[in-house]
């Protein structure tokens, strides 16, 4: 006669089906990310004098510059530039997180292990969200931390998010 409790052999089913289901998620994520690393996005500044293509990352992988460039000076090309980085950038970003939407609904799906093991803690809502990092140039940042609010910062792309 088998000694084990009969729940036993519904959590072993569970966790069975669990890790089945792990290890397609952990499959689509592969696949999300090689989908990820091919993504580039391209804006344009300046009245699209300057065009900036970026990687996924949001690195400027290629700058354009039209032929009538040097109707702008070089203060206005420098701000063009990076516009139109800040936008493709954001672009990006976007279509990053429109790819990653599917693999985080499965992984909202995924039983917390803290429901199959009692006792144990819910690992998810300790895991920390990824802050975006700052546009605003490192002068800026400078002297805004030392309280000059007085003087005009770059404005962030995603500041009308």
């Amino acid at each position: 006669m088998d000694s084990r409790r009969p729940d036993n052999h519904r959590v072993e089913g569970d966790i069975a089906d669990l890790m089945e289901t792990v290890g397609t998620h952990i499959r689509s994520i592969a696949d999300m990310q090689r989908k990820r690393s091919e993504l580039v996005a391209v804006a344009s500044a300046g009245g699209r004098r300057v065009t900036v293509t970026c990687n996924a990352d949001g690195v400027p992988i290629d700058v354009v510059f039209a032929d009538d460039i040097d109707d702008l000076d070089y203060e206005d090309i420098a701000a063009a530039v990076l516009e139109a980085a800040q936008e493709a950038a954001v672009k990006v970003v976007a279509m990053a997180e429109d790819l990653l939407a599917p693999v985080r609904a499965a992984r909202a799906e995924l039983p917390s292990l803290s429901s199959l093991v009692e006792g144990m803690p819910d690992v998810r809502i300790k895991v920390p969200e990824l802050q975006r990092a700052s546009f605003e140039s490192q002068a800026a940042r400078t002297r805004f931390a030392a309280g000059d609010d007085a003087v005009p910062r770059p404005r962030s792309v995603i500041d009308s998010e």
